[in-house]
């Protein structure tokens, strides 16, 4: 059992969160385009059709665990394990998400998220309106960078999201490449095909996304009313 201290608290692993939601859109975009935005890390894109990837855009509002209440935008792109060239839908199965942008809204789960994930934490500001549609602003250092307009999903019976789910992450830092199981159980989860639009600013991270051709309507979107998660120590791999 292993243990971090971050400034001054220890946190001992499998840092745990307890109570969260979720809004999560999945869309497909251009896998070379996809290929150029991540080649830095090594990895390689899952292709799960011919030229195409999958990027999901997520916003995270953590209210009780171990990292405390922040709110968390990120860029994933879903990828191969290392050594895999796995192509088409059932290589999404064994796909990992790696994590190319992760604006957070407070200090200390950024030290955390750093140090022990190498995750790509900067702090950013978070504008949220919570009505008809669920729609969030990531600006960093005043500039705008991306929002998201949800509409409502359906509910899902609990019977096919209760279940937990473990899948990698990949995070890219310091020269170094990192793998992180998490393990996650969604409950009040809603679905929806489509149901998320992208609005894009100037930022450097928006025009990362410009590249890959956004906005584009989601293939499915979805929220969930509570998410709890586990993550481990971070594992380094060799792509």
């Amino acid at each position: 059992m292993t243990q971090h201290t971050i400034a001054g608290t220890v946190l001992t692993m499998p840092v745990k969160i307890r109570k969260a939601h979720q809004h999560m859109a999945m869309f497909s975009v251009d896998a070379d385009a996809a290929q150029r935005l991540i080649d830095y890390s090594g990895l390689t894109v899952c292709r799960y059709l011919p030229g195409r990837a999958i990027v999901v855009l997520m916003l995270m509002r953590y209210e009780d665990g171990d990292l405390g209440q922040y709110y968390e935008y990120g860029t994933n792109v879903m990828v191969n394990p290392p050594g895999s060239t796995a192509t088409g839908p059932r290589a999404l199965q064994s796909a990992g998400a790696f994590i190319h942008h992760l604006p957070v809204d407070q200090a200390f789960t950024l030290e955390a998220g750093t140090k022990i994930w190498g995750y790509p934490k900067v702090m950013a500001d978070f504008t949220i309106r919570d009505g008809h549609t669920y729609s969030f602003d990531v600006t960093i250092d005043g500039q705008f960078v991306v929002g998201m307009d949800f509409g409502k999903g359906l509910p899902v019976p609990a019977r096919f999201t209760s279940k937990p789910q473990a899948h990698p992450t990949y995070s890219y830092r310091d020269g170094v490449v990192r793998s992180t199981v998490g393990e996650m159980t969604l409950s009040d989860v809603r679905y929806r095909p489509g149901g998320a639009r992208v609005r894009l600013g100037e930022h450097p991270y928006a025009k990362d996304l410009a590249s890959l051709g956004f906005p584009k309507r989601a293939l499915v979107s979805s929220s969930a009313g509570n998410v709890q998660m586990s993550f481990a120590d971070a594992q380094e791999v060799h792509p």
